[in-house]
């Protein structure tokens, strides 16, 4: 259209929105350049290699929609397919030459009506629009334990995998009992000599089934797109998150109380022992951390090569782990399933905003976003999966679709010259924090426990409203929010 502004975008990050991000771009018709830390794209699939890597969204629910996958091999996708699915996409759709490679953002600050970004790289580059698609896990987090560089066999942290390490036979500790140090439990325990799984808190375990495809089935889809259709729509996982989301927001809803029961019973048929059964049992409610979907984690932790270990650790000493009981846990590899700094965001970046605002400052509270997606002082700069992003309770790729969606719409007004920069009013913002941090207290996250999902003010930081009310947030943008007339 005659008379449209040319905008170019410069997307940070190669993972799952990162890809998603450039196809949609591209489909626009926008000019893009695609900045990416590593030398392969895939975010946390690229990162996290750990045996037993699996997602816990079934497996046709785990991609784009515009992009269905016929060949997935089980109910609930393993990792290296997750990743291959990515990469193949990023070709696919003919993105894989917009992204630059070993390229890691260092700096981004807004200047003279455009974001003017640096990388480790030594590239410089300029955009009219940022989008931050760095995702939340990737910076690994490593736990303040005495004596843990002494230790002298192999140690890592799950998403920095040695492979060369050999496993069979040996005597492995396991610190962390989140969904990684749970699906690596779950893939060692037989293979171990010896398998020690040092948890603080009991989780509660959803119990979960993870069939294998067939030939026939997976010939039919790609016989009949429909089928793999109907396995994404709104008739089967989308309805069943969207019964989860709207209970997760009611700490006493019967969805949540019926979650609850399902782990219980889990918990009370799955484990013969009384003595485990009760260190495996939580004292919180179920959901209050993020809830562990796992088919044989009770099956594993019972294995004759497998303890659970629940006394404190006291320090790592070169021989292994030794409890505040004194009891010194011999080891030859001890793996850190300890999580990420999931505040981090952007951040290490320097990030300088209009007037010299610094991401870090405006930050010095806690992190945060109007609708997860933009800032004060921060023109054209919007982020998927950001701050309060539903990352608790939806499937994040239909999450990220959404976001990408909503971004697109505030785009359009850049292009079409409604305005020459956009960014959500402090009033706006402050508002909306205001309306999420007394939200977020209702909900199951605010129920009991920590978690991850906790902020530094021990607030719940994710979507405190229903998958409804996320939907019809990012389909219409309240332009007024913006300082924009309708």
């Amino acid at each position: 259209m005659a008379g449209e502004r040319k905008l170019r975008f410069i997307v940070m990050g190669a993972g799952m929105a990162g890809i998603l991000s450039a196809i949609r771009l591209k489909q626009a018709g926008y000019d893009f350049a695609v900045y990416e830390k590593a030398d392969r794209p895939g975010g946390t699939w690229r990162e996290n290699t750990y045996p037993g890597l699996t997602c816990d969204v079934p497996s046709h629910s785990y991609t784009y929609s515009f992009a269905p996958n016929p060949d997935w091999s089980r109910h609930l996708p393993p990792g290296p397919e997750i990743y291959a699915y990515f990469e193949n996409t990023a070709r696919r759709f003919g993105v894989w030459d917009n992204i630059h490679f070993g390229q890691e953002v260092t700096r981004a600050v807004w200047s003279n009506g455009q974001w003017r970004i640096e990388t480790s790289g030594g590239t410089t580059d300029a955009g009219d629009v940022l989008i931050a698609a760095t995702g939340i896990l990737h910076h690994p987090a490593y736990p303040d334990i005495e004596g843990l560089d002494s230790f002298g066999g192999a140690q890592f942290h799950s998403a920095r995998w040695d492979h060369s390490v050999p496993l069979d036979g040996q005597r492995i500790g396991i610190v962390g009992n989140g969904s990684s140090g749970v699906q690596m439990v779950s893939a060692l325990a037989a293979r171990a000599g010896k398998l020690s799984h040092f948890t603080r808190t009991p989780q509660w375990i959803n119990p979960v089934q993870n069939g294998v495809f067939t030939d026939a089935q997976k010939a039919a889809w790609r016989a009949d797109p429909s089928l793999l259709a109907a396995l994404h729509n709104e008739e089967t996982y989308l309805a069943t998150a969207k019964a989860f989301s709207d209970g997760v927001v009611d700490a006493d809803s019967p969805a949540m109380q019926a979650t609850t029961a399902r782990c219980l019973k889990n918990l009370e048929e799955s484990v013969r022992d009384p003595s485990l059964r009760e260190k495996l049992r939580p004292n919180y409610r179920a959901v209050c951390k993020r809830l562990i979907s796992s088919p044989d984690y009770y099956d594993a932790i019972q294995h004759p090569n497998a303890e659970l270990v629940t006394e404190r650790i006291l320090r790592v000493e070169p021989e292994g782990i030794r409890t505040e009981d004194g009891r010194l846990h011999a080891l030859d590899l001890l793996v850190l399933a300890t999580g990420f700094q999931v505040d981090r965001f952007m951040r290490p970046m320097e990030m300088v905003g209009k007037g010299g605002v610094r991401l870090d400052d405006a930050w010095a509270r806690r992190p945060g976003a109007y609708l997860s997606i933009t800032m004060p002082d921060f023109p054209n700069l919007f982020m998927i999966n950001g701050p309060s992003s539903p990352i608790g309770n939806f499937s994040i790729i239909d999450v990220a679709e959404r976001e990408i969606d909503y971004i697109l719409q505030m785009a359009a007004l850049l292009r079409d010259g409604r305005c020459a920069e956009i960014a959500v009013t402090r009033a706006a913002y402050e508002d909306y924090d205001r309306r999420r941090v007394e939200a977020a207290k209702g909900t199951i996250w605010a129920s009991g426990c920590r978690s991850w999902y906790l902020d530094a003010e021990g607030i719940p930081a994710t979507w405190p409203w229903t998958y409804t009310a996320f939907g019809e947030a990012m389909a219409t943008p309240r332009l007024e929010d913006y300082g924009v007339a309708a």
